[in-house]
């Protein structure tokens, strides 16, 4: 029939705390898709079912492992009710509504353009698509840079470059982080651990990453949290990983490429103008 509305699934939970437990139907003998109501000959399916179980708020869904066959019956009950409320719409011509009608179209304007998006990019994503992107760009190759480094965190920058003078002189870093930083990390001597460069804000990831191991930052670098001195006490680059832990990312790479292109390919055939606010037309830019 069709998935859950949203109507449905706003009165779900009502529905959960009037609805007596309702055991399953025996799946023995039962036909693929059974049909498991019927209004006015609308025929819904255990498939329709599933659909909405699926679909449903986490709350709901929580049911197929408590009570499976409660979720159930509230799933049928209301797409009962889905089909209740659609026969009485069309019985009073709503459809004909301008409004209602202009919201119908779009919606299935909606609909038709997912559906064209989602098979073009679903073709460009496939595990084999997947496997193959991961053979060419990330196998046997290394993973990227990480630093183990330590930082002091302090208001001014002049108490930064008097940190840094101290340890010109000797000082030790792990105390100075200790005694002066404004970070939680000062308890453990600064110590922010192995990390890569996309995990920090740029000023400091740019000081950080140019540094070789045993160095420190000669000047204080400044972000939106405050003044830095950084010391770099290792680098090293990540193993290569697994396709396992990859996957997702690699397919979220593809659906955007296959996203972008068919974006591409769609405007430049059809003729577009864009307005401001005013409407005044939009000066391109070069």
């Amino acid at each position: 029939m069709r998935r859950l509305t949203t109507l449905s699934a706003l009165s779900l939970a009502a529905a959960l705390a009037q609805t007596a437990a309702t055991p399953a139907p025996a799946a023995a003998a039962a036909p693929a898709d059974p049909v498991v109501a019927t209004i006015n000959g609308i025929q819904v399916h255990l498939s329709d079912i599933q659909s909405d179980a699926q679909n449903a708020p986490q709350q709901i869904q929580a049911l197929q492992q408590t009570d499976p066959g409660k979720l159930y019956a509230i799933l049928v009950n209301q797409e009962v009710n889905d089909a209740a409320f659609l026969i009485a719409a069309k019985k009073a011509g709503l459809e004909n509504n301008p409004q209602v009608a202009k919201l119908m179209e779009e919606a299935a304007d909606t609909q038709l353009e997912k559906a064209y998006v989602e098979a073009k990019i679903a073709s460009a994503a496939t595990d084999a698509a997947v496997q193959a992107y991961y053979n060419a760009n990330v196998a046997g190759k290394p993973g990227p840079e990480q630093i183990d480094a330590r930082h002091i965190l302090v208001s001014t920058q002049a108490q930064a470059e008097d940190i840094i003078n101290q340890l010109n002189h000797g000082a030790n870093f792990a105390a100075l982080a200790t005694k002066y930083s404004q970070d939680p990390g000062a308890k453990d001597g600064g110590e922010l651990g192995w990390f890569t460069k996309d995990q920090m804000v740029a000023p400091f990831a740019d000081a950080a990453f140019a540094l070789k191991p045993g160095q420190y930052t000669q000047t204080p670098v400044q972000t939106q949290f405050g003044w830095h001195v950084i010391l770099c006490e290792g680098k090293r680059n990540q193993p290569t990983p697994a396709l396992a832990d990859v996957s997702d990312q690699i397919r979220q790479t593809l659906e955007q490429k296959a996203f972008d292109n068919l974006a591409q390919q769609a405007r430049s055939k059809v003729k577009i103008a864009v307005f401001n606010p005013d409407g005044s037309p939009v000066t391109p830019s070069n």
